[in-house]
């Protein structure tokens, strides 16, 4: 029978937050004690490109696979699909609570737009704000372990990246990366801790699509006017030129009716990929997309490609431009009953 281990990594945070470093090595520390579990160490999930040798290591992971991260799980599943590292969607019932699905509504399959293989394992997301207690994470760990085994699960033969040796070795010794991590926070890392650290990665902005939500309206290629998106061989919407994404900016996520688009550094929840909805619809989704002082978030997003346009030294274009007429529909009704509401 095929080995069903189940591959389990943090991903770490950005920056030097010692609760945050705490946890991480409090989670690790306790899994690497667990002969069920192979665990390992990289860098935050968002900011790795498609080359880092820690994507590289996660496409060369053939079987179930659970990541940890610093992010809303539809931002970390949908992160880890534009990297193409797939599987069908693991059940977890660790959530953070901005995190709230409706617990009746079926579990959507991945790739609803084109025919794209999703390989014969799961993929589980957690988020770390989900808890501070190290014991949680490793309790919920154990129970995917013992759903595994207790599965008729198929593993195939799936192996998409080619890290070389030097690059798995780095990642499949979690315990030297833990001392090696500890020594450079203490500032005593030597050239032997640094070589066994993953190499540096810089903080990114760019969005990324969930394709169970993406109807391929284009409305995103259309409004953008700075070259992220493309198509593939499909005819799908891609995000094609990421670092042309201008930091800070989620304009493009606010046009889209489907809140297809997550931008998983962004501060509001609904657009860093939070789960939260009623019925299949975002109810807040006007007032969150919009701004504080009553904007639409049309208007808001118009605003915000204006500003980087002038920052580019183009300009302002407002809503001439990339922004489709739409019928009224029962989003709107909704929204308006929302607002009759007295709260």
């Amino acid at each position: 029978m095929a080995d069903k281990k189940l591959t389990v990594v943090i991903c770490q945070a950005q920056g030097r937050n010692p609760v945050k470093r705490q946890l991480e090595e409090d989670i690790l520390a306790a899994l690497m004690a667990d002969s069920d579990v192979d665990v390992s160490l990289l860098p935050h999930l968002y900011d790795m490109p498609q080359n880092h040798s820690g994507m590289e290591f996660l496409r060369s992971v053939p079987g179930p696979l659970l990541v940890l991260g610093w992010l809303y799980e539809r931002a970390i599943r949908w992160t880890l699909d534009r990297a193409e590292i797939r599987g069908h969607e693991g059940e977890t019932l660790l959530k953070n609570e901005d995190d709230q699905v409706d617990e009746d509504a079926e579990m959507p399959e991945l790739h609803g737009i084109g025919a794209v293989e999703v390989p014969d394992r799961r993929i589980y997301c957690i988020d770390l704000r989900a808890s501070g207690d190290a014991e949680e994470f490793v309790e919920e760990v154990q129970r995917m372990v013992s759903a595994e085994h207790g599965s008729a699960f198929d593993l195939m033969s799936f192996i998409q990246g080619t890290p070389s040796e030097e690059q798995l070795s780095r990642y499949l010794n979690p315990e030297r990366q833990l001392e090696a991590r500890k020594a450079l926070d203490n500032g005593t890392a030597n050239s032997s801790d640094r070589e066994a650290l993953p190499e540096d990665t810089r903080r990114r902005w760019y969005p990324v699509i969930d394709y169970t939500r993406c109807t391929n309206c284009m409305e995103c290629i259309d409004f953008c006017l700075f070259g992220v998106y493309g198509v593939d061989a499909l005819d799908r919407i891609l995000v094609e030129e990421q670092d042309n994404c201008k930091k800070g900016c989620p304009a493009c996520s606010r046009v889209c009716p489907e809140n297809a688009i997550i931008f998983p550094q962004h501060k509001t929840p609904a657009i860093a990929g939070a789960d939260g909805e009623v019925s299949g619809v975002k109810i807040d989704l006007s007032k969150l997309f919009g701004g504080d002082d009553g904007e639409s978030a049309i208007e808001m997003a118009v605003l915000e490609r204006d500003r980087e346009l002038v920052l580019d030294g183009r300009d302002a274009v407002g809503t001439s431009v990339g922004l489709k007429q739409r019928d009224r529909d029962e989003f709107d009704d909704l929204m308006d009953d929302l607002d009759a509401l007295e709260f």
